[in-house]
């Protein structure tokens, strides 16, 4: 459960996630499609070590976050700014692994005063990108999945609900399963322990009242993100593993030919979770060695 509740200028609620020393600069974390703003404990432990702070919410509509319909990537530089206010910081990095890459550049690119830097970990490209075949190289589940965003809400809400049950209830040792052709076996091997413990529970958080945040997230990918990447001011660090299904390595190579001050990081060995899982040290010492933009 979040460590408490944000109330937003408009009215919503936003469950907000904090760890590590309050006096630490934050590292706003964007969790992936499906999640939830709930810490994976080693890294709040990583940042913590480096003398920084935990701060992450679950995105409109995971969670008992309230649902933001019809929202766009762009969306979530208010909400950002709301929560760093809230905490009286000014000045922060920025970390977003799988679907969670937009929204972080989405902060990157729309509060370029208050992030220092920003990483991305198997981040998504825009749907409709010139010379990328989006969908290519993708797991099956995927293919389908996005499949049905572009028939629009309905359909895919159809799509989403016959799997919500299984995902909300998931446990650790069923995620590989459960994600199929999604994964191969550097993957696979990855979903061990403490941090299949994390995958799991973290569905389960996000999902546990509904699927709308799931559906927004996906809507929001194959429409117009409302941002440019070549805005960007700071540095914009691109992990990107070449045996990833979920996100193909033509995404992160997309990214890191177009996005203002790229910093490529393309390890061809990893997948999308055993990079964030084996690199996790030098992704965070990459991030945080821009120390201000002052």
């Amino acid at each position: 459960m979040p460590d408490r509740t944000l109330r937003t200028s408009d009215g919503r609620s936003l469950d907000l996630y904090l760890a590590g020393p309050e006096s630490g600069t934050p590292v706003v974390f964007h969790a992936g499609t499906p999640g939830s703003g709930l810490a994976f404990e080693k890294l709040v432990d990583a940042l913590a070590e480096r003398g920084l702070r935990y701060v992450s919410w679950s995105r409109p509509g995971y969670g008992s976050s309230t649902r933001q319909p019809n929202r766009t990537v762009a969306d979530v530089a208010r909400d950002a700014a709301e929560v760093l206010d809230d905490l009286s910081s000014g000045e922060c990095y920025v970390l977003g692994w799988s679907g969670g890459g937009p929204h972080a550049l989405a902060m990157a690119a729309l509060l370029p005063q208050r992030v220092r830097a920003t990483a991305t970990i198997g981040g998504v490209a825009p749907f409709r990108a010139d010379g990328l075949d989006w969908s290519a190289g993708m797991g099956a589940e995927n293919v389908a999945e996005f499949g049905a965003a572009q028939e629009g809400p309905e359909v895919l809400a159809g799509f989403l609900g016959e799997w919500w049950p299984a995902v909300r209830t998931i446990e650790a040792e069923s995620v590989a399963k459960e994600l199929g052709d999604l994964i191969d076996d550097v993957d696979r091997a990855s979903l061990t322990g403490d941090f299949a413990e994390w995958v799991a529970e973290n569905f389960r958080e996000g999902l546990r009242e509904s699927y709308w945040g799931w559906l927004d997230d996906d809507l929001a990918f194959v429409r117009p993100w409302g941002f440019e990447l070549g805005s960007i001011t700071g540095p914009a660090h691109i992990w990107q593993g070449g045996r990833d299904r979920m996100v193909p390595s033509a995404h992160g190579e997309w990214l890191a030919a177009r996005c203002a001050n790229a910093c490529p990081h393309l390890l061809p060995e990893h997948g999308h979770l055993s990079l964030g899982v084996s690199s996790l040290p030098t992704i965070l010492d990459e991030l945080v060695s821009v120390q201000s933009q002052a």
